[in-house]
């Protein structure tokens, strides 16, 4: 029995964490390592915002009304979920929990505020915190995006030293450098294929 057991743990999926203060690249990372075909599910985020207009529904995010939003936070449906810039945000348990307890390693984008609910849940989580060259970087970078309005740009320009220091906590810490943004996912890549193949051999984190 206790071997069995043992073999049940070694067959469940870890979870990956990629993290970063606003503007910063998360999703530009997260959509080379799909190009790239990285051997992890990638979890999409629940939001009530309304889409971008480059943006698709189920790929994404899940784009859900604030009512929709609500029914699910009610009924338990999130791993974990914040107030994200007067944007509400959640990871779906659907999203995590189901394709850890296949055995498929899982990586979740989320924003710095939901980093601490997901360690809590999932100790062995490890998390990849991308960083901008420097908080100015980080700033011009947001101003770039022009998909905000100015009060919206505000509120992520004050928070954005915080969310900088998030990073002290992390596993590890990519620098997304300007103009290198390949060479930022490549780092991630490796970090994940690394993890992956101690887990396998049996060393943990």
């Amino acid at each position: 029995m206790a071997a069995d057991a043992d073999s049940s743990r070694r067959r469940r999926g870890r979870l990956f964490i990629l993290s970063g203060p606003s503007g910063v690249g998360k999703d530009s990372v997260r959509d080379l390592l799909k190009a790239w075909g990285v051997d992890v599910h990638f979890a999409v985020t629940a939001t009530d915002r309304p889409p971008r207009a480059s943006e698709v529904d189920g790929r994404d995010y899940h784009f859900l009304s604030t009512a929709e939003f609500d029914r699910l936070e009610r009924e338990g449906a999130f791993t974990e979920h914040a107030l994200v810039y007067g944007q509400r945000k959640g990871v779906p348990r659907s999203e995590i929990e189901e394709p850890l307890a296949a055995g498929r390693d899982v990586l979740a984008r989320v924003d710095v505020q939901g980093v601490a609910t997901l360690k809590r849940l999932f100790p062995d989580a490890v998390v990849i915190f991308l960083a901008p060259p420097s908080l100015d970087e980080a700033q011009r970078r947001l101003d770039a995006r022009e998909t905000e309005s100015e009060a919206q740009m505000q509120v992520r320009r004050e928070t954005a030293a915080a969310e900088m220091a998030a990073g002290a906590q992390a596993d590890y810490v990519v620098v997304n450098r300007t103009g290198q943004l390949e060479a930022t996912a490549r780092r991630v890549k490796e970090i994940i294929e690394r993890e992956k193949a101690k887990a396998s051999e049996g060393n943990g984190p």
